[in-house]
């Protein structure tokens, strides 16, 4: 019995939902989501909460996947999801031009990231950056791509982390130590 999957989502004012086959529509005031629906799995609206039933025992794996994808789009299109990161290191810096985020991480050129639709990256005191959506995969995968321009180093503990990762720092080479004859 899937615990997640018999849970009620709540469904807040000012968000609209439509049902079709395969399909889950979500309007609220941060954008507008379309959540596709595994086969085997239906939802019915109750009063101001959405239920996800499944036709049998056989699709129980999606019974609780199918329901925290429209969870968090209805919780996406009201409140939105963020993710922050920290750059760290001497030089390492970011500013946003347009629709790029202009980084400079110790190359020899400026890295331009494309910002995605439906994302937007503010940037404070040029080493702070609030990746921030309607959209909690995107989000994800967004700041994930902005990590990977420069993983932390584990030695220097310098690079592009999430706010609050805790690194475990290495210890350098040791000097060879040797003995006069």
């Amino acid at each position: 019995m899937s615990r997640i999957g018999n849970k009620l989502i709540p469904v807040p004012s000012g968000v609209k939902i439509q049902i079709k086959d395969g399909v889950v529509d979500v309007q609220g005031p941060k954008g507008k989501m379309t959540v596709p629906v595994p086969r085997g799995i239906h939802f019915e609206q109750k009063d101001s909460a959405l239920v996800a039933k499944r036709q049998s025992e056989e699709h129980r794996a999606l019974h609780g996947l199918a329901r925290a994808l429209v969870a968090n789009a209805v919780a996406g299109v009201t409140t939105g999801f963020k993710k922050e990161l920290d750059i760290v290191g001497v030089g390492y810096r970011a500013e946003v031009k347009g629709r790029n985020l202009v980084i400079a991480l110790g190359l020899s050129h400026p890295v331009e990231f494309p910002i995605p639709e439906g994302i937007q990256i503010a940037v404070d005191k040029q080493t702070h950056l609030v990746v921030s959506g309607a959209d909690k995969a995107q989000v994800g995968q967004v700041a994930a791509n902005l990590r990977a321009l420069r993983p932390p180093d584990p030695y220097k503990q310098k690079g592009i982390r999430l706010t609050g990762e805790r690194l475990k720092k290495k210890a350098g080479k040791a000097g060879v130590k040797t003995t006069a004859a």
